[in-house]
């Protein structure tokens, strides 16, 4: 019997997302927390002994539909290969997060399989967003709040980068805000292998205004100084309110002026510096490692 396809007049649209009080494996959920183009995440709970979780779900809305029954179908012969090739993707995102294990990373604490679809089990943090905080303007930005954040962001980066992964998707979006400005790394859908000063380069999502060059040219490898300029340009965002001009742009015609001008006065001399250096648009003239950005910063 073939699946109904989801249709926005037949079904209410909050069929999208799994609805509060369904219970799926071991777990009920409560509300939906944050929703992208290929999954959403819910706070959940066990049901045995009512513990809070997050749970990502995936779902590429561009390929895929809730039925009913909650159950996830592509939605259409053409697209059932791409469904497909995500699951497992997703799946393995899964399984490599749940063996990183970093007081600054999400911690995956299970994944599973059901309705047709995969789900990820993490640990639930108290915190907002980078980009909440900053639209809001919750924070006043500062070295007082900007070094105690990315020193800690840096930390699990380097965590990541000494297992031989890049994250590729670092942006104030994907960085949660804890007390005492303590950060945890979000969202690794994006996240790739290498090996030294090589990579086996598979297609790579792009953030604008955050993802440097090599990630819009499959001919230029990424490595950790591709995570280096994300975190550039994530302060960046911090100390202009807005997100930086994208590194595509800055290509053809670099429209965005050094920090170290644009701020200067604002912020010491030597900060701005490291910003720029974090965010130079020729991989090789960047930081190559999250040790000599930190270093960097260390010295400000």
């Amino acid at each position: 019997m073939m699946a109904e396809y989801y249709d926005s007049e037949t079904y209410p649209q909050q069929w999208n997302y799994l609805q509060t009080g369904t219970i799926i494996d071991q777990y009920m959920i409560e509300r939906e927390l944050a929703h992208g183009g290929f999954s959403s995440v819910y706070l959940a709970r066990q049901t045995a002994d009512q513990i809070q979780v997050a749970i990502k779900e995936y779902l590429p809305r561009k390929l895929a539909h809730r039925t009913w029954n909650n159950v996830v179908v592509a939605n259409s012969e053409e697209t059932q290969t791409l469904f497909l090739r995500g699951r497992a993707l997703f799946f393995e995102e899964a399984k490599v997060l749940a063996t990183l294990k970093h007081p600054n990373i999400v911690e995956v604490i299970g994944f599973f399989k059901a309705n047709s679809t995969v789900y990820m089990v993490m640990t639930y943090d108290y915190g907002i967003t980078l980009d909440k905080l900053l639209s809001n303007k919750f924070v006043s930005v500062s070295l007082e709040f900007l070094l105690p954040l990315f020193t800690t962001l840096l930390a699990g980066v380097e965590h990541i980068h000494s297992e031989n992964f890049v994250h590729l998707d670092i942006k104030p979006a994907n960085i949660l805000v804890r007390p005492g400005y303590d950060a945890l790394l979000l969202d690794f859908g994006a996240i790739q292998s290498f090996s030294g000063r090589s990579s086996n380069k598979k297609s790579t999502v792009v953030s604008q205004g955050y993802s440097p060059v090599e990630q819009y040219n499959q001919n230029v490898q990424f490595g950790p100084w591709t995570d280096v300029y994300a975190i550039g340009a994530c302060i960046r965002a911090c100390l202009d309110g807005k997100t930086p001009l994208d590194s595509v742009a800055r290509l053809k015609k670099d429209t965005l002026p050094p920090a170290v001008n644009a701020l200067k006065g604002k912020f010491p001399e030597r900060f701005l510096k490291v910003i720029d250096w974090a965010m130079a648009l020729n991989p090789q003239d960047r930081p190559q490692t999250i040790v000599q950005l930190r270093q960097a910063l260390i010295n400000v």
